[in-house]
Order: C-alpha cells, then structure tokens, then sequence
C-alpha cells in the first residue's frame, strides 16, 4: 500500500481597523472539483510548495486569491534562520495549526495575523465574494451557523474571536 502525507498548507486572517472597528478579510470559496465545501466562507489559504519559506508562500497564496499584498504578519519579526550541514532551516510562529483528522484531503494549515495592502480582486477559478467583514458579523454567523464555514478554518476563527474576547 501507498504511504500518504499530510500536505502542508497556510492561511490567513487579515484584519483591518476602520472607524474604530475591526474587519477581516473572507471569501467565498469556489473550487469547481469540491463539492461539499463550494460556497462555504473561508480565510485565504493555499499550499506551500517543496522548499518554499512559508511567510513567501503565504504572500504568494493570498496574491493569488486576492490581489492583495502583505505588508505585515504577527511575530514574522521573530523567526531566525540557519544554515547546517546542507540544510536551511527557519522556524516559524503561527497564530494556529489545524489539522484534518478525516473528510476531504488530508492537510495541515498554520494560519497567521496579518494586514494587508492593495484592492481586492477575485480569482475566478478559487474564489468570490471575497470582502472586508466586521469581526462581530463573522462572529454571529459562525456560531449560528457554522456550516456556513468551511471546517478547516472554524476552530481557528473561534479560536481568533476568543483572542479579541468578543461579546455580542
């Protein structure tokens, strides 16, 4: 039998402060091979290719979906990297790390904090709808109704709204 892996992936919530409130960045997703997931709300996400340094694929990943371009991701400062014999070696600081236990493909994501600058476009082949939506609003659907989400960003999200203790 085949060993197969976990493939490793990366995402982000992108917050915004506008007149004093806080946003984030979702979209809808649409990827025509999946069919339970397809429509459902999500953060930017997307593998990491072989060697890629991952703040570089995170960047990559979320001009694809979005257009926008990073400008700032939560401890990026604090990340050292090494050289040993023959390797290259970084280490990293996610805000959060969920992996699929089963359903769809097997991955895990290392999701990230971030702000971003540019204007937003739509990448027709992976997603639509993608917009600034305030935190509280997000919050509200996500517990009233959580398949509305795509499950892979649900423990995070839930895990982002207790990082801001927000009550509604």
């Amino acid at each position: 039998m085949e060993e197969k892996f976990a493939i490793p992936c990366v995402g982000a919530i992108i917050e915004k402060c506008e007149n004093g409130q806080k946003y984030i960045l979702i979209q809808k997703r649409k990827k025509r091979n999946e069919k339970i997931e397809f429509g459902l709300w999500e953060i930017p996400a997307g593998k990491i290719r072989e060697y890629e340094n991952i703040y570089e694929a995170l960047r990559r990943e979320i001009k694809e979906e979005t257009n926008l371009d990073i400008v700032y991701v939560k401890n990026e400062n604090k990340c050292k990297t090494i050289n040993s014999v023959g390797y290259t070696l970084t280490d990293i600081y996610p805000f959060n790390i969920v992996q699929n236990m089963s359903g769809g493909y097997s991955i895990i994501v290392m999701i990230f904090l971030c702000r971003a600058e540019g204007e937003i476009v739509n990448n027709v082949i992976e997603n639509e709808m993608v917009q600034w939506k305030n935190v509280k609003e997000v919050q509200k659907e996500l517990m009233e109704f959580p398949e509305h989400f795509y499950p892979m960003h649900i423990l995070t999200l839930k895990k982002y709204f207790s990082y801001l203790s927000l009550d509604i």
